[in-house]
């Protein structure tokens, strides 16, 4: 570790991740938060890089709480947080069979049909509200706590559910910050019981943790500004970049190109 810390490449690729993945945390468009794994992944394994993030995750958490306090749709998370807890508990009990390819490529196309869904009904004057659905809600929430702990991927599904609620952005933005505080939260005990938290990946966290705070929060800043006119189809444009980068990342990790 001591040579990965003195490595100038591990620096020039993992502080850009950091700084996007804070920025997306923040609430700025989740395609940011999916290129953190895969640039520290140019300098150490991919699962080395996702356990060197979970712990900066957890610090981007804590700015983002206090960044959107006061803003959070209560119903949304006594749906959703639940069937993650779920969905966290299949991927711990499936880790050593289910990859985090598979699990890129099937959220990538379910994404890309909703993006698909979106278009469609947008641009053909038929976009509506969609109230709360309990078992629906579920549903995604199990969705999105699995493919949370397998492939740090628990965005998309969760923004399949509540995107069609139209809420405020901000009310959008507090609610999900609440929301993957608590998944990432949750996530640390398996992890750990998984042996993915050693000292030399916890030291790298430490030295990159500095830079967390004040990308989530210059996020946040930023989406506090925008219109909903302007954040929602900047939203959707998001989904469209995560699920064509999750199908190119599934594809490319089970053939191994």
């Amino acid at each position: 570790m001591t040579s990965l810390l003195t490595d100038p490449f591990f620096y020039a690729a993992a502080i850009p991740a950091v700084i996007l993945v804070g920025l997306s945390k923040g609430g700025f468009g989740g395609a940011m938060a999916l290129l953190g794994v895969p640039l520290i992944s140019l300098v150490v394994q991919p699962v080395q890089a996702a356990a060197i993030l979970l712990p900066i995750l957890i610090v981007m958490d804590m700015a983002s709480l206090w960044a959107w306090r006061g803003y959070r749709d209560a119903r949304t998370l006594r749906i959703m947080l639940p069937g993650a807890m779920i969905g966290i508990a299949i991927g711990w009990l499936t880790a050593a069979v289910v990859t985090a390819g598979m699990v890129r490529l099937i959220v990538g196309i379910i994404t890309f049909l909703f993006f698909l869904r979106w278009a469609v009904q947008k641009f053909g004057g038929g976009e509506k509200i969609t109230p709360h659905r309990p078992v629906v809600g579920v549903f995604w929430g199990v969705i999105s706590g699995f493919a949370s702990f397998v492939a740090h991927a628990g965005g998309p599904p969760y923004q399949i559910y509540a995107l069609l609620l139209k809420q405020d952005p901000k009310i959008y933005t507090g609610t999900s910050v609440i929301y993957f505080a608590i998944v990432n939260a949750v996530k640390l005990v398996p992890y750990f019981l998984l042996g993915q938290f050693d000292r030399a990946n916890l030291t790298a966290s430490f030295v990159l943790v500095p830079i967390a705070p004040a990308a989530t929060l210059a996020g946040a800043w930023i989406v506090k500004r925008m219109r909903p006119t302007v954040f929602y189809p900047f939203m959707y444009a998001m989904i469209l970049v995560i699920s064509l980068k999750l199908i190119s990342d599934g594809i490319s990790d089970i053939w191994g190109w």
